[in-house]
């Protein structure tokens, strides 16, 4: 089978590979869609943490079933994903029913050979019912799933401003299951194309524009003074890390999705005077992919709205590159195969 493997930052080669026979547990998958994600922009360019080369890329991925071995409520032939975070099962996260945060986690794509093939064999624990969705849908539900999980992690209370920093796909996910809950959603991104985006695509109550010199004055004008009582940053970057601490409301949360290799910097005595909550959210669980898919199916969320570029398979060592660019509009790039 054909596999395209990253073999080096910035350089990718489609190579020929050994097409996976069943094993005990396991279920071999014919690939459909792979989503493009952030990770692999970053693993593209060298910006990815806990990554090694060469490494095949990809872990949004929508499939068809071929067979699998401890499986008995899937069938042959269906439309699946999967959840690619391969946990242990045994450590303190896995016994605390937090296996998206595993301290030996494997995460597809990333410390393991990914999607980015024709055939894939992978946990037949990991694997999620399509429930009539798309393939394109499909692919979509473990991007979505990530800011769900964020979302959740934030306990949003119906009428709270929640303030999220970055509109890619990840911060767009975020922003529409902030507002399923009930939040009063501000987005805050540099690009005025995607804050356009939220405007009209994802009906985003208020949307800023991070390098205004004004944004904690309209920030405080939203919420009548108040600040947002919840920030989610889904930028990962340093900067924009550093700054949200100063939009924070007294008693409020800030989770971080968005992964940054640096160290980041706060005022204590700030920080301390707000009695304020940081988390980190990892990955997502079942319950987060059942929820965007429950979601999906009820017409809360419409997930193609997110597809901007589409490719074949054999199309994206060539078009790959032109997604760090901005400037192409892209918010996801989705590859077909078959």
């Amino acid at each position: 089978m054909e596999s395209l493997v990253c073999v080096t930052p910035r350089k990718f080669t489609y190579q020929q590979a050994v097409k996976p026979v069943l094993t005990p547990g396991q279920a071999i998958l014919k690939i459909r869609r792979i989503g493009i994600c952030g990770t692999d922009l970053h693993a593209f360019e060298g910006t990815q943490p806990f990554f090694n080369y060469p490494r095949i890329l990809g872990h949004e991925l929508a499939a068809d079933l071929v067979e699998a071995d401890g499986a008995p409520d899937f069938v042959p032939g269906e439309a699946v994903t999967f959840i690619p975070y391969f946990n242990c099962g045994h450590c303190i996260a896995c016994r605390s029913g937090k296996p998206n945060c595993c301290s030996q986690l494997k995460t597809l794509g990333v410390h393991i050979d990914g999607g980015m093939v024709e055939y894939l064999s992978v946990p037949s624990y990991s694997l999620v019912h399509g429930n009539g969705l798309s393939h394109d849908e499909l692919a979509l539900v473990e991007p979505l799933a990530i800011g769900a999980h964020g979302v959740r992690r934030a306990a949003i209370q119906p009428g709270e401003h929640v303030l999220v920093v970055g509109a890619g796909p990840i911060g767009l996910g975020t922003m529409e299951f902030a507002r399923i809950d009930g939040g009063i959603v501000i987005a805050l991104d540099i690009n005025e194309e995607r804050l356009d985006f939220c405007r009209n695509r994802l009906g985003v109550h208020y949307t800023i524009n991070a390098q205004s010199p004004d944004v904690f004055e309209r920030l405080a004008a939203i919420t009548n003074g108040d600040m947002p009582t919840v920030i989610i940053d889904a930028t990962g970057s340093l900067r924009a890390i550093n700054t949200a601490f100063s939009y924070m409301a007294h008693g409020g949360r800030y989770v971080l999705v968005g992964l940054q290799k640096s160290e980041i910097s706060v005022s204590h005595p700030e920080f301390h005077k707000r009695e304020a909550t940081l988390m980190s959210s990892r990955n997502a669980t079942r319950a987060d992919f059942e929820h965007v898919i429950a979601s999906m199916k009820a017409g809360l969320v419409e997930p193609t709205n997110y597809i901007t570029h589409r490719v074949r398979f054999d199309q994206i060592e060539a078009d790959f590159e032109s997604w760090l660019n901005p400037d192409t509009g892209v918010i996801k790039a989705m590859a077909s195969l078959g």
